[in-house]
C-alpha cells in the first residue's frame, strides 16, 4: 500500500503525441504527472469542469467527527504539471471510433491516446424520496455526497449518538466506491455510542446487500463476528429503495418483498454508476450488470480498452472485480502508463494490475485493520509479520489518520 509503483522510465521518450485524459481526480492527475515525467514532447490535455479536488479517503473521518471539512479540500490545478494543458470543461461525449473527446461547450478534442479517469456518478435519483439538500437534517446522513455533506452526516451523527434511538446502515446493490466505508461508519457509530454512554440507548443495524459484509470471504466472517460482539444486528439481501425523510422511515427491497425500517439516524449510501458521457459510449461493457451500470470494458490486468487499443481506463470508472480506491489507483496507474508509453516507444510492457485494493477498515477510534487484497480473495499484506491484516491494531489506525494522505498526494505528483 506504502511501497513504491512500478519504476519509471530513466529516460524520458520523444514523441509528438496527442494524449487526452479525461477526468483530473485522483487517477487523472496520477496519469497526468507520470506520463509528463516520461514522455518529451507529448501534448498532454486534462479535462475536467470541477475546479476543487477532494481528497476522498478523508471524507469518513470528516463524518467521524476526527477532522475537519477542510481536511479533504484542495484545488486541482495545484497538482497538475506545468507542461500540461488544463481544460475546465465537462466532458460530454466520447467518439472512439473517431478518436475525440467532446466538451460540453461543443469543443472537440482529437487524441492519439485516451485516458478515462472519470471517476464515477452518485445516483442519490435512484432511491426515491431522497433530497441531498437534506443531509444532515432529521437523522439522515451521507458520507459520500461531499466535504460539506461528509461534515453535515457529523453532526447528525453526533446528535443521535447523543440521543440514542434506531441507527440504521446499509450500502448498494451496485459496484461502489470504497465498500469498506458502511461498514467503518457503522463502528464509528457504535464506540460514539458507548463513549458517550448512551449504546444501551440505542440499536443498529447493518442492511447488507447480498448474503455477505464483505467480498473477501475471509474479511467477512471478521466483520460479522465483531458486528456480533458489539450487538450490532446484520439482515442480508436489504437494498435501499425509497425513504420517507419527515417520517422517517426507509423502505427497503428484500426477497421477500419490501419492508419498512423506522431510524433515528440513516447513512445513505446511493447507488453508483459511469457518468452519463461514458455510459452512453461505446466504451461500456456491452452486456451484463457492468454494462448496465457503464463501466469501462477494460483489459483487467493492463486496464486497456477491449476494443481500442489506444484507450486506457483507470480509477473508479474501470470496469474490473476490484479497484474503486484511492490505494488502486496508486497500482493501476503506473501499469496503464507504463503500457501507454510502449506502445509510442515501440516496445512491449509487461506490466500487469492485479487488483490489488486497500482498506482501512476503522472498527473504533483508534483502532483499525489495514485489509488488502488481490482479485483472487488474497490476503496482500504490505507489511507482513508487522502489521496482521486482521486485528484491530493502532498502527492502522495512525496510517488511515495521518501517514495515507501524505502518500495520496505524492501519488497525485506521480512520485508514489
Amino acid at each position: 500500500m506504502l511501497g513504491p509503483g512500478p519504476v519509471q522510465a530513466a529516460q524520458r521518450v520523444r514523441t509528438s503525441a496527442r494524449i487526452v485524459i479525461a477526468g483530473a481526480g485522483a487517477a487523472g492527475l496520477a496519469a497526468a504527472a507520470r506520463l509528463a515525467a516520461q514522455l518529451d514532447g507529448a501534448r498532454i490535455t486534462l479535462v475536467d469542469a470541477r475546479k476543487e479536488h477532494y481528497y476522498q479517503p478523508g471524507f469518513t473521518l470528516v463524518a467521524a467527527g476526527i477532522k475537519p471539512q477542510s481536511y479533504v479540500v484542495s484545488t486541482t490545478a495545484e497538482y497538475v504539471p506545468g507542461s500540461v494543458e488544463l481544460i475546465e470543461e465537462r466532458v460530454a461525449e466520447f467518439d472512439p471510433e473517431g478518436k475525440r473527446v467532446v466538451t460540453d461547450s461543443g469543443r472537440a478534442l482529437p487524441y492519439d491516446y485516451l485516458v478515462v479517469a472519470t471517476g464515477l456518478m452518485l445516483d442519490y435519483d435512484a432511491i426515491e424520496g431522497m433530497e441531498v439538500g437534506m443531509i444532515g437534517r432529521n437523522g439522515m446522513g451521507s458520507i459520500y455526497h461531499s466535504p460539506a455533506g461528509a461534515a453535515a452526516t457529523w453532526s447528525a451523527l453526533s446528535t443521535f449518538a447523543d440521543q440514542g434511538g434506531v441507527g440504521v446502515f446499509c450500502r448498494p446493490a451496485t459496484e461502489m466506491k470504497c465498500a469498506g466505508a458502511p461498514l467503518k461508519y457503522t463502528f464509528i457509530a457504535d464506540d460514539h455510542l458507548r463513549r458517550r454512554g448512551n449504546r444501551g440507548k440505542a440499536e443498529l443495524i447493518y442492511n447488507a446487500n447480498n448474503k455477505a459484509l464483505f467480498s473477501v470471504p475471509i474479511v467477512h466472517e471478521k466483520v460479522r463476528m465483531l458486528f456480533r460482539d458489539r450487538g450490532i444486528r446484520t439482515n442480508y439481501d436489504h437494498v435501499l429503495r425509497s425513504i420517507d425523510l419527515g417520517r422517517r422511515v426507509a423502505t427497503f427491497a428484500t426477497p421477500e418483498g419490501t419492508v419498512e425500517q423506522v431510524y433515528d439516524f440513516i447513512n445513505v449510501i446511493p447507488p453508483m454508476r459511469a457518468p452519463d458521457a461514458v455510459l452512453n459510449s461505446a466504451l461500456r461493457w456491452q452486456e451484463g450488470a457492468w454494462g448496465n451500470e457503464g463501466w469501462m470494458d477494460v483489459e483487467r490486468g493492463t486496464l486497456r480498452h477491449k476494443r481500442f487499443p489506444e484507450i486506457f481506463g483507470v480509477g473508479d470508472i474501470a470496469g474490473v472485480p476490484k479497484g474503486k480506491t484511492a490505494a488502486s489507483v496508486k497500482w493501476q496507474v503506473p501499469v496503464a502508463v507504463d503500457h501507454l508509453v510502449a506502445d509510442i516507444a515501440g516496445r512491449s510492457s509487461d506490466a500487469l494490475y492485479d487488483g490489488y485494493t486497500s482498506c482501512p477498515l476503522i472498527t473504533r477510534l483508534g483502532r483499525a485493520m489495514l485489509v488488502e487484497f488481490d482479485y483472487e480473495n488474497n490476503l496482500t499484506p504490505s507489511f507482513p509479520g508487522v502489521v496482521a491484516p486482521l486485528e484491530e491494531l493502532w498502527v492502522s489506525w495512525v496510517m488511515k489518520t495521518m501517514a495515507l494522505k501524505p502518500t495520496y498526494i505524492s501519488m497525485l505528483r506521480g512520485r508514489a
